[in-house]
């Protein structure tokens, strides 16, 4: 097995001391909403005008030196403020006190705005990009995406609904993987509800690089990120579509990863932006569907499955979890939410069927005190559970691993 990743070293070129260190001693500065809206008067804007000087800005968020806002846009004017986004980042990045900065740019189809223009005849031998964007259709492609410097691969773990412990069980995996020898990341891309805070027990905020990228925490080996070491546990992320999409975006690029084998995203349930914009950001190796036994899970769970499919992102299998239950004192297994159907359903859509997790209390128990059953308990039969299921993605991985 390979000794426990660091990326603080690897992204940096630097010890951990000195960047743990990095700020000790130093006066902590505050941030205004004066010297944010200083530094965007600087940035101007299609319009000809400082940006807040535009009507184009949202209300200003600040909290601990991290400042959250959004410029909202007409839908078809967004290609033309895409540009502003990034200036307006990085001027606040640049304000004495600010560690984290989040733009996002909502584009909204206002009334009677015109539609988008039709594409124009293309001059002879100029690529039909427009061709190779997936319509649903056998063969259709995304664009080629950018890849994760040092990141050999990125699977999502997903589901149709919530409910199913998929967290839970995206946590376990990315350390089963571990324990097979794998360079292992996490990153919590649930905006609305994310739970690696809780269940790795981080509570910390990100520390930046000198390049102001995010740097991972490291825990149990893996490195981890979450837009819930941002935010307080109980705020409402209450986030239009396009800001959401930004914030995964931000979530993929703007962290110093390291030299990774393979990333894990937890994905936010259902069928919606955030998983969209992963499989058109990033070249998706694969996606695993976590549905529980039942009809009710199983329906979404072929919805979740149908969309990664329709954008051409490999199914690398579903996982049954809560198949069981079996009690602790006397040993008799029942099945709760009945069993087997992710099997029959797996065998039905020709995708694989990856392995069975039961119901138990250690599970639960260990998930909701930060430390998560495969590190509490790595010789106990849980562990060897998720730790086959992550043998059977790993082996569905190993060329694309190997090549990078």
């Amino acid at each position: 097995m390979r000794a426990a990743y660091d990326p603080f070293a690897v992204a940096q070129g630097r010890p951990i001391r000195s960047v743990l260190m990095a700020g000790v001693g130093r006066k902590k500065l505050s941030v205004t909403e004066r010297q944010i809206r200083d530094g965007l008067a600087k940035v101007m804007t299609p319009l000809g005008v400082p940006l807040t000087q535009a009507n184009a800005l949202s209300e200003i968020a600040i909290n601990d030196g991290k400042v959250y806002f959004s410029i909202n846009v007409d839908a078809t004017q967004a290609q033309a403020w895409a540009e502003v986004r990034a200036k307006a980042e990085a001027a606040v990045r640049a304000i004495p006190g600010v560690t984290v900065a989040m733009v996002v740019l909502t584009a909204e189809r206002r009334a009677g705005s015109p539609a988008a223009p039709q594409p124009q005849a293309r001059p002879q031998g100029v690529p039909n990009v427009a061709s190779h964007r997936p319509h649903g259709r056998p063969g259709a492609g995304l664009p080629k995406q950018a890849e994760i410097p040092g990141v050999a691969a990125i699977i999502a773990v997903a589901s149709g609904k919530g409910g199913v412990g998929k967290s839970t069980t995206a946590l376990n995996l990315a350390l089963g993987l571990r324990d097979l020898g794998l360079r292992v990341g996490v990153l919590d891309a649930d905006i609305y509800g994310p739970s690696m805070p809780r269940l790795t027990g981080i509570h910390e905020k990100p520390k930046l690089s000198d390049a102001k990228k995010m740097i991972p925490h490291v825990k149990f080996g893996l490195a981890i990120m979450s837009i819930g070491f941002l935010v307080e546990e109980e705020t409402a992320m209450i986030w239009r579509g396009p800001m959401v999409m930004s914030a995964v975006t931000q979530m993929l690029r703007d962290v110093a990863w390291g030299e990774l084998d393979v990333l894990v995203v937890d994905m936010p349930p259902g069928t919606g932006d955030a998983q969209l914009t992963l499989a058109q950001e990033v070249p998706l190796k694969g996606a695993v569907i976590v549905s529980t036994p039942q009809d009710l899970s199983l329906i979404d769970a072929r919805r979740g499955l149908a969309m990664f499919k329709k954008v051409n992102v490999p199914v690398l299998g579903i996982v049954e979890n809560m198949s069981y239950f079996q009690c602790p004192e006397c040993g008799t297994r029942s099945d709760i939410f009945g069993h087997g159907g992710a099997r029959h359903e797996a065998e039905r859509l020709g995708v694989p069927f990856l392995g069975e997790i039961p119901l138990h209390m250690s599970i639960r128990s260990n998930s909701d005190a930060g430390t998560p059953v495969v590190e509490s308990e790595p010789n106990g039969p849980h562990a060897a559970i998720y730790r086959e299921i992550g043998g059977r993605i790993r082996d569905q991985l190993r060329g694309v691993i190997a090549a990078a």
